[in-house]
C-alpha cells in the first residue's frame, strides 16, 4: 500500500497565538506545519485517514498530500 505525507497545522492554535493566548488543549507547535505519514490506496484515502484523525472541525488544516 502506498505511503503518503500529509502536511497539516491547526488554525485554532494559530488564532490563539495571534491574539496572545494559548490553545486550551494543543501545544503551540501546532501553529507550524507538521508532516505525518499515512498508508492508503490513493491520495483521497490518505486525506480521509488524516481528516479522521485530525478533524477539520477541530481546526486542523491539510495543506498538502504527497505520495512518498
Amino acid at each position: 500500500m502506498p505511503e503518503f505525507e500529509i502536511s497539516i497545522y491547526n488554525m485554532e492554535v494559530v488564532e490563539a497565538l495571534e491574539s496572545g493566548k494559548r490553545h486550551k488543549d494543543l501545544d503551540d507547535q501546532w501553529a507550524e506545519t507538521h508532516v505525518i505519514e499515512f498508508n492508503a490506496k490513493d491520495e483521497a484515502g490518505a486525506r480521509r485517514k488524516a481528516e479522521s484523525r485530525y478533524p477539520p472541525a477541530r481546526g486542523y488544516v491539510i495543506t498538502d498530500v504527497s505520495e512518498i
